[in-house]
């Protein structure tokens, strides 16, 4: 590859602001309160909306550092955009590139394993792993057929998914008014060890549920008025998710004993059977495996199509760049990211899946924490037709506490498993793997940043 600009055509600016924060939203919500909640239940014990709250804290930070890169660079490709134009590494813009795609593809196969669990038991009993494989290869099959297939399935599915949390707010809002359940448990923080460390912990498993949020940067290149719409949408949609996940963990702590929680992998579905407002509970187990599937779906989706374009930018092999043609999919990189999925299923539980997934992603923020602080020396682009007011800028502070709070939470302080970060340690290596023959058969990658929605 050469090192001349590449000239590419630029994506339309279609997404209104009320449109950009649907999508927030819907990405935000989805597996990890569905699937979750017991686990977070099992390190505090019934304080579960606590490890959310300061979860939802914490994931502002960042999201303040990602609203203020894209009204200044509203490109899409995200954190390795922002890597590449703050330290012009192209080892370190890969790297980026792919720990994002890695989270994907480790969200992937947690929800595999959530799809294995408690929601199917109450249909049929299925071994979890086996469960988990056929549900892959399901998702598989979507993204092969098309992305407009799969993107109207995963309109969808997110209004599926955002129901029957609705469900779950209206049964913890009919409790409070009959004088059901116990309000007095979800005070109660029950920890083995020491309470602040538990704390930490749980809050680095709820982060999960609200990593959604750093999805939406890559829509930036296609937003009417990114410098004015976006902050607002970002944080309007982070605000939202956030209020209605404290409120599902707030029921579901209410209504629901900590041990029955804790050994469950589908704590929502507890909640409903105990609920004196009588929901059907083979129902709300379709809408939660509807959610799971959400967003597995997702997530491989830009996996497959980040692989794609790292390929077509010649940072990794040409090979998982082929795309089918008659689907007009990236079929070698589809079968590339599900067979990584299809393995990592097997070396982890649904927590592990979850935990390696918030580990990667809490690297990414840290590089994208420090990258606005290095990026505030250079000019804005170009702002978008009609988007000439000022780009958002986060105070001083904001990106200096997310990146040292990032790294709290990627550190072992939160009790996490030695298997995690071998785990994270091996995806990366893959990546490694790939830049070092790419190089060596092709020669120099060249200063590109990777792109991929």
């Amino acid at each position: 590859m050469s090192d001349q600009a590449v000239t590419t055509t630029p994506l339309k600016r279609t997404i209104g602001r009320r449109v950009l924060l649907l999508f927030v939203v819907g990405d935000i919500l989805g597996a990890g309160i569905y699937a979750l909640t017991g686990k977070v239940a099992a390190e505090v014990g019934g304080a579960i909306w606590l490890p959310f709250l300061c979860a939802f804290a914490l994931a502002g930070l960042t999201a303040a550092s990602y609203a203020e890169l894209v009204g200044r660079f509203p490109q899409a490709a995200g954190a390795a955009l922002y890597a590449n134009r703050a330290f012009k590494r192209p080892f370190l813009t890969f790297m980026v590139a792919f720990a994002v795609m890695m989270s994907g593809i480790t969200s992937a196969s947690a929800a595999a394993r959530a799809f294995g669990g408690d929601y199917l038991a109450e249909f049929v009993t299925v071994p979890t792993l086996a469960a988990a494989w056929f549900f892959l290869l399901a998702i598989t099959a979507v993204n092969l057929i098309g992305i407009s297939e799969s993107v109207r399935v995963n309109v969808v599915l997110t209004i599926v998914e955002a129901t029957g949390l609705l469900v779950i707010l209206a049964i913890g809002a009919w409790a409070l008014v009959s004088g059901d359940g116990q309000p007095g448990r979800t005070m109660e923080l029950e920890t083995d060890g020491t309470p602040w460390v538990a704390v930490l912990g749980a809050t680095a498993l709820a982060f999960y549920a609200l990593l959604g949020f750093e999805d939406s940067v890559n829509l930036a290149e296609e937003t009417k008025k990114p410098r004015r719409d976006f902050p607002r949408a970002l944080f309007g949609g982070l605000a939202i998710a956030g209020l209605i996940y404290l409120g599902v963990a707030f029921t579901t702590s209410m209504l629901v004993d900590t041990e029955t929680l804790a050994g469950s992998t589908g704590p929502l579905l507890e909640v409903v059977k105990v609920a004196g407002l009588t929901f059907p509970p083979g129902l709300f187990a379709v809408i939660a495996l509807l959610a799971v599937t959400n967003t597995a779906l997702i997530n491989m989706i830009m996996a497959s199509r980040l692989v794609y374009g790292m390929s077509t930018e010649g940072i990794v092999p040409k090979v998982l760049g082929r795309v089918h043609e008659r689907r007009q999919t990236p079929y070698v990189a589809i079968a590339f990211t599900v067979l990584i999925a299809l393995t990592l299923v097997s070396t982890g539980d649904l927590a592990g899946l979850a935990d390696t997934t918030v580990l990667l992603l809490l690297l990414v923020f840290v590089v994208v924490n420090i990258s606005v602080l290095v990026l505030r020396k250079e000019p804005d682009d170009e702002p978008a037709e009609g988007d000439d007011g000022p780009s958002f800028r986060a105070p001083t502070w904001v990106p200096v506490v997310g990146a040292v709070v990032s790294l709290l939470l990627a550190s072992p302080l939160t009790g996490r498993e030695a298997d995690v970060y071998l785990r994270a340690g091996l995806l990366l290596a893959i990546g490694v793997v790939l830049y070092v023959i790419n190089r060596l058969v092709v020669g120099r990658t060249g200063d590109r940043t990777p792109t991929g929605t």
